[in-house]
């Protein structure tokens, strides 16, 4: 989701390997990337290691010994991703990310997915993120995201809006299988409302006076790492990353507390827990931005406002990308059900949070 990211030139180069690494027969692939990366691995050495939370690729670990001390991370793309994914941005992304230290090293492309370090700590379930003191860690780290500023003083634009026309245009009409086919007539939104509920979103929430800023756009609960030694978070995986508005990335974040697997949207968070948060959030970002970290309550209201009608565009958001996937992906994951708790979710929680007005 951006027009523009540009790469700071201090920021090391990052090769690409003409490698294609099968994801039903994976080693040998691997093996030559490892080859390249740690030559001094023995390659009856290398163990490796699926990591299976994924639902866009699949991603594999690559380490000798027994402690995954150093551990060369694969990921595989999905099938079809591209259509969702702009793989270029992605790696502008990870190189910007890691030149502020908020990502770690990229160490190489491949033909067909990408290789990076792995970070130490715990990935994080829904009951950790609104836990002390982990939420604020993750608001004042995103916090620094949305700080870093863009290159000369450029104003970035969101493209969010044009991105989901994209998705919008890529929708299945119909499956083959006809059980599919019936639950997509029946389950799902035509596509006459999506497109009404699309031009709808745009107008409401593109006059909200959110900032663009550069967003994470996809912080569900593993893709915070938290290392309790060093009392941090990271963000990982970078896909989605780009400029966007500021409110969109905190109310994809605040969905995300429902969880993936068994999504349960009473565990959204509260007023009174939002508004801590918020206030956590925009101490870092104004220290962050130079401009001291006194925040009104009138500041935190607005915050909350924009937050939570933006809520309602990521829900929008993952259930057009849901569909796409349950054309495509070859993940096993039920993506139309999925898409189906998105815009259910996105139809109940609208009349309440459309009826929130910004204070005078």
């Amino acid at each position: 989701m951006a027009n523009y990211i540009h790469v700071p030139d201090e920021a090391p180069a990052v090769p690409k390997i003409d490698v294609t690494v099968d994801e039903s027969d994976y080693r040998p692939g691997a093996l030559k990337l490892i080859k390249e990366l740690r030559p001094n691995w023995k390659p009856s050495e290398v163990k490796m290691k699926f990591f299976t939370d994924g639902i866009t690729n699949k991603l594999l670990g690559c380490y000798v010994g027994t402690a995954m001390q150093d551990v060369v991370l694969v990921r595989i793309y999905g099938n079809k991703t591209e259509l969702l994914v702009d793989r270029g941005n992605e790696v502008k992304s990870f190189r910007v990310l890691h030149a502020h230290r908020c990502a770690p090293r990229l160490y190489c492309t491949f033909n067909n997915g990408l290789c990076y370090e792995f970070l130490q700590g715990t990935a994080l379930e829904p009951e950790h993120i609104r836990s002390q003191p982990v939420f604020r860690l993750i608001a004042r780290q995103l916090a620094k995201y949305h700080a870093i500023h863009a290159h000369n003083g450029w104003v970035p634009q969101s493209d969010l809006w044009l991105k989901m026309g994209k998705y919008f245009a890529l929708i299945p009409k119909y499956f083959k299988d006809p059980e599919w086919n019936a639950r997509l007539s029946i389950e799902v939104p035509s596509p006459r409302c999506l497109r009404e509920e699309l031009v709808w979103l745009q107008q409401s929430l593109s006059v909200l006076g959110s900032p663009v800023v550069l967003c994470h756009n996809d912080l569900l609960c593993k893709n915070i790492i938290y290392n309790r030694d060093e009392g941090n978070v990271k963000f990982i995986d970078y896909e989605y990353a780009g400029y966007n508005y500021q409110a969109y990335d905190i109310g994809n974040h605040f969905n995300e507390f429902a969880g993936l697997n068994e999504v349960d949207y009473s565990h959204y968070p509260g007023r009174a827990f939002q508004l801590q948060w918020l206030r956590s959030y925009l101490e870092a970002y104004k220290e962050h931005k130079g401009q001291g970290s006194d925040v009104t309550d009138r500041e935190v209201e607005i915050l909350y406002v924009q937050v939570n009608r933006f809520a309602l565009a990521s829900h929008f958001f993952w259930g057009l990308w849901a569909l796409i996937q349950a054309k495509f992906s070859t993940i096993d994951f039920d993506f139309l059900g999925y898409a189906v708790l998105r815009f259910n979710q996105y139809f109940k929680m609208k009349p309440e949070v459309a009826a929130l007005n910004l204070p005078e």
